[in-house]
């Protein structure tokens, strides 16, 4: 099942997603989904982040790829940091190129969105907190990562979390592709069996310390084949049986 954020007019609503057709629902789809009687056409609507995170709790050096990549060693535990929920936008619009920066890079990641509040949850019984997955471009200043002690500014400026198009609930995080496209050129691409810590291990690790509320996204980090992107570009993150997230670098 695919959930998408949508304007209409004034509204915003949530819907599913069915081929070219949306079935409005009643609400949000926390705790869980009720249908309207409402549907629309997709060319109808404005898609928006596709949930309302007070937070992105995002993981560092998660692939096993990424951690060669960089020539650093693979982490015994997760790398949290943050990006705040004033830099997620959604799909279509429009990464801002930050003046002071000269080096702007592009990481896709699977995102893991929360159903409801989860804190110090076992492994075991983390999946039962996730509604679904969507699909999240870490981008990230890295000139300014190279010269902070932290990564606040390198990471959480304003436009640096595109997140969407959608939440799909049927999902196997622990295998599958995701890909980065810069102007239609493939740049990255890997499956999350390479993933150093999957989704429950992140899911219950992050909620020994950090509270994860309803709608917080997890992004659970990039694999290699990072790189920059310039002001004119076009970025895509694609991830199998989600779909694009688009965005424009200006």
């Amino acid at each position: 099942m695919k959930i998408i954020r949508y304007k209409i007019g004034n509204q915003t609503e949530y819907g599913i997603l069915e081929g070219k057709r949306v079935q409005a629902l009643d609400g949000d789809p926390y705790p869980q989904i009720k249908k309207s009687d409402r549907t629309h056409q997709l060319n109808d609507l404005t898609l928006i982040c596709p949930c309302t995170p007070t937070k992105i709790v995002a993981i560092g050096l998660n692939y096993h790829s990424h951690a060669k990549e960089v020539n650093l060693p693979v982490p015994k535990e997760p790398i949290m940091f943050y990006k705040p929920s004033s830099a997620i936008i959604g799909p279509e619009e429009n990464i801002i190129y930050p003046k002071g920066s000269r080096h702007l890079d592009y990481e896709c990641e699977l995102g893991v969105v929360i159903k409801s509040q989860a804190r110090q949850v076992s492994r075991e019984e983390a999946m039962k907190y996730v509604l679904g997955y969507t699909c999240v471009n870490d981008v990230s200043a890295r000139d300014w990562q190279k010269s902070d002690s932290q990564w606040s500014r390198a990471k959480g400026t304003d436009t640096f979390a595109p997140v969407g198009p959608c939440i799909e609930t049927a999902l196997n995080p622990g295998n599958v592709l995701v890909e980065t496209y810069l102007n239609g050129e493939l740049k990255q691409r890997a499956s999350t069996s390479d993933l150093v810590f999957g989704v429950p291990e992140l899911v219950s690790y992050i909620s020994q310390f950090i509270t994860l509320l309803t709608g917080d996204v997890i992004a659970t980090g990039t694999p290699s084949g990072i790189s920059s992107m310039q002001r004119g570009d076009t970025v895509e993150i694609k991830i199998e049986n989600i779909g694009t997230l688009r965005n424009y670098v200006t």
